[in-house]
């Protein structure tokens, strides 16, 4: 009986229960995930690739087919004299959340499918990508943008499609623009946050039990900032998506504001950046 309890006493402390369980236990780090390393701040050798262009047109292409059916969308809303008439709210909402679901799934394996400047920006200080591409694709983001929204005047007509506001970003009558600038942030910090939980390696790798589609959570995200902030701003959260329908539309009231629509996604994508790297990830900052 006292060697059963000896065994006993060894195995406990030999095999401790704070050793990794499951599949990290077959990994001699303990890690069940690869870590893609930082990307380089400047990588002058994309610019030599064919994929790193082919990456900026997939990017181009999406965001103006994404400017295309969301701003259109929003004018059928807009055109009619009730709500009830139309998709109403919801309906754009659903409009811009299905579409970067769906495009976010055809172009995630091509160049990660942002789409969205702020996205890229977030991405970028995540060191996921090189200021070399980042730049690239907010140029092509924005060409997209333009060009989506200026199909959608083609279709619309030029009288129509100016009384309709453009479907341009401007700050709601009743709120501050300080109320815009706090709705844009806010909004963005969600979807920057979703982006960046939605894409991490450690965090499928624990829940590889639960199959997960990435774009799902992405474009859901960007639904309900829809819903919330509509009233408020039109809803940005996108400087591209603002900035081609501003372009097109361009009349006073839409410039006026528009810098809400850079700077506000701009701090929300930053800080859902800190937030993940710093705090979600548990990586401290090095002191010299």
């Amino acid at each position: 009986m006292e060697g059963k309890e000896e065994d006993v006493r060894l195995g406990a402390n030999k095999f401790n229960e704070r050793q990794p369980i499951g599949t990290a236990a077959q990994i001699p780090d303990g890690k069940d995930y690869t870590e893609p390393p930082p990307a380089p701040f400047f990588e002058p050798s994309e610019l030599t690739s064919w994929s790193f262009y082919r990456a900026g047109i997939a990017e181009f292409v999406a965001t103006f087919l994404f400017l295309y059916i969301t701003v259109l969308t929003v004018m059928g809303v807009v055109k009619e004299d009730s709500k009830c008439k139309t998709v109403g709210i919801q309906g754009i909402a659903w409009a811009f959340g299905g579409m970067i679901f769906a495009l976010v799934y055809c172009t995630a394996g091509i160049s990660g499918g942002h789409i969205n400047p702020a996205v890229t920006f977030g991405l970028f200080l995540g060191r996921k990508l090189s200021l070399t591409r980042a730049l690239y694709y907010m140029v092509m983001q924005c060409l997209g943008a333009i060009c989506g929204a200026g199909v959608v005047k083609g279709f619309m007509g030029s009288a129509q499609y100016e009384r309709l506001n453009g479907g341009a970003n401007f700050v709601a009558h009743g709120y501050t623009k300080g109320d815009g600038l706090g709705a844009e942030i806010i909004g963005t910090f969600v979807l920057v946050y979703t982006v960046f939980s939605a894409t991490d390696a450690k965090r499928s790798a624990r829940d590889s039990h639960v199959p997960i589609l990435a774009p799902l959570p992405i474009g859901f995200a960007v639904f309900l900032v829809h819903l919330a902030t509509i009233p408020i701003t039109g809803t940005g959260i996108n400087p591209a998506r603002s900035l081609g329908a501003a372009i097109i539309f361009n009349r006073g009231h839409a410039w006026d504001d528009h810098w809400i629509f850079w700077v506000g996604p701009f701090i929300g994508a930053a800080l859902a950046a800190l937030y993940h790297v710093v705090v979600i990830r548990a990586i401290p900052f090095k002191s010299k």
